[in-house]
């Protein structure tokens, strides 16, 4: 097996342009424990944290860019992202232990394509966008079209995530984001909710609900989001939430949970987050 890595974008895009083996990483947390399970290794690993490009997040002009290898610790100990998206930083808090976040990231965690993934719900409630380089120039896409399948992304031979656009939320519009595992920390979800909303007085305006490890890709939930936009969100409303939320789900039974066991806490799950995104809209 051989290392490279590059300091430059293109260096990468050279790289993995003359090389059908080669697989990039961001931060190994996935590729080192997939490869010790028996996986086939890769001939070549090209390590993204070289980049500059790809590590750190900053704000302007009303979007946060955020670099595809840029640690996870480094959102979740900033002020002011945590600031704009509470229930995005608290998913990427989520990602493993202390040590581990030290290396994950969001690239990692989107392209790695588990239906479980942490970050990805939020980001998809937060209308996160991923633009992706490979030989054929840069592209910017919704981060919802770039898992396509457990294991599978729509990302072409030789691409990658460069970074991640966000924008700052508009007034009264806040995010959470819950999760349920058998243990108190570093697991993985049986169920995640991502829900962001935006407030005028009691009233919601706009909604945007996410459900993951509950089918094969992570889910949007329009009725959940109809639901929402124009309530109060008395207990009706989100009793209505968390029907169209367990309705959506297509679940799997494993040792984990079963159908119907993901399927209510979808639900539960759904309510809890738009109760706690609309608190703190208002707050």
């Amino acid at each position: 097996m051989k290392y490279a890595a590059p300091t430059t974008v293109d260096e990468a895009i050279g790289l993995l342009a003359g090389d059908a083996d080669a697989q990039v990483f961001a931060g190994a947390t996935d590729l080192i424990p997939q490869i010790r399970s028996g996986r086939p290794k890769p001939f070549t690993l090209v390590d993204l944290k070289k980049i500059d490009r790809l590590v750190g997040a900053s704000e302007s002009g009303g979007t946060w860019t955020v670099g595809a290898a840029t640690p996870t610790s480094t959102l979740t100990g900033n002020a002011s992202f945590a600031g704009a998206f509470p229930g995005l930083s608290e998913a990427s808090g989520l990602i493993g232990s202390d040590q581990i976040q030290n290396r994950s990231s969001w690239g990692g965690n989107l392209c790695n394509a588990s239906p479980a993934a942490d970050s990805v719900p939020a980001l998809f409630a937060c209308g996160a966008r991923a633009v992706v380089a490979g030989s054929g120039g840069e592209r910017t896409v919704p981060v919802d079209e770039i898992v396509t399948g457990p294991g599978q992304t729509s990302l072409a031979n030789g691409e990658f995530i460069v970074e991640f656009e966000v924008d700052t939320p508009p007034a009264n519009t806040a995010d959470a984001y819950l999760r349920l595992i058998p243990r108190t920390e570093m697991d993985i979800a049986v169920v995640g909710a991502a829900v962001r909303v935006t407030m005028d007085g009691d009233t919601c305006t706009d909604a945007s609900v996410v459900i993951g490890a509950v089918a094969p890709t992570v889910l949007r939930v329009p009725d959940a989001e109809a639901a929402l936009v124009g309530s109060t969100l008395d207990d009706a409303t989100l009793e209505a939430v968390a029907a169209a939320a367990s309705a959506a789900c297509n679940p799997i039974d494993d040792k984990r949970g079963t159908i119907e066991y993901r399927t209510q806490v979808a639900g539960v799950l759904a309510k809890r987050s738009a109760k706690i995104a609309a608190e703190r809209a208002n707050s």
